[in-house]
């Protein structure tokens, strides 16, 4: 959600300049470098924010499949 928010500011006039916008940037931006070295902006759009998104949804759900497994084997 704080990705999809950030993301959000950019709509916004003066968003990353806001106080939220300066905490949001100290958040997200350390994570989003990562995804911004990569090819991933076509022309003025940056793609970047929406594959870091995707990689955190991918991750979360491999972390929740390896308790889940590792739950299931110590109760059976």
């Amino acid at each position: 959600m704080v990705l999809v928010i950030y993301a959000l500011l950019s709509w916004m006039p003066g968003g990353y300049e806001s106080g939220i916008g300066r905490l949001l940037a100290k958040i997200c931006e350390p994570f989003l470098n990562l995804f911004r070295k990569l090819p991933l902006s076509f022309g003025p759009v940056d793609f970047s924010i929406m594959i870091a998104i995707l990689a955190l949804n991918f991750g979360g759900r491999i972390i929740y499949q390896l308790l889940w497994n590792l739950a299931v084997r110590l109760l059976y």
